[in-house]
């Protein structure tokens, strides 16, 4: 299983994580990865074993709990103290998986064969989205095909 390597922007964070999905494929467009990547979209779609994440610096993360519908979510996006760099988010409904945010990782991404657009309902209309085509798949929502799921139907799950 390749390791992924990442980083906080100030550097008082780094990690390390095994990932079998490891291909950024997919762009979120809901207000809490746009508000705390500072950005239209984030790349949220990396897939990790969680029981391999090793953390140089762990004393400077912190986690989120988003508030979602008006109720704290379960859901951890972890985070520097220092610096506020987003990490990686976990969900205890999977506990094996946690997902680091591929803007921080330090590693070689490899290049994904098409973009999935998700949570198109909550984009901004200032944000250019590109048109669905066989690169570029929309979902008004999530999609029920999971991260593992749409590497595996590709042939990208692995090494």
């Amino acid at each position: 299983m390749p390791t992924l390597e990442g980083s906080c922007h100030c550097g008082a964070v780094r990690f390390s994580v095994e990932s079998d999905g490891r291909h950024p494929y997919m762009r979120c467009y809901c207000s809490i990865c746009r508000k705390t990547a500072g950005s239209a979209g984030a790349a949220i779609n990396l897939s990790g074993d969680a029981g391999t994440l090793a953390v140089d610096g762990a004393e400077n993360v912190a986690v989120w709990h988003a508030p979602i519908d008006g109720a704290r979510s379960r859901v951890e996006r972890r985070f520097c103290k220092r610096c506020g760099t987003a990490l990686w988010v976990h969900d205890p409904d999977w506990p094996d998986l946690v997902h680091p945010f591929a803007g921080v990782v330090d590693s070689e991404l490899p290049a994904a064969p098409e973009t999935v657009h998700i949570m198109l309902d909550s984009a901004p209309s200032w944000v250019e989205v590109p048109p669905a085509d066989a690169r570029n798949v929309h979902f008004p929502g999530y999609p029920e095909e999971s991260i593992e799921a749409w590497h595996r139907g590709r042939g990208l799950w692995g090494g």
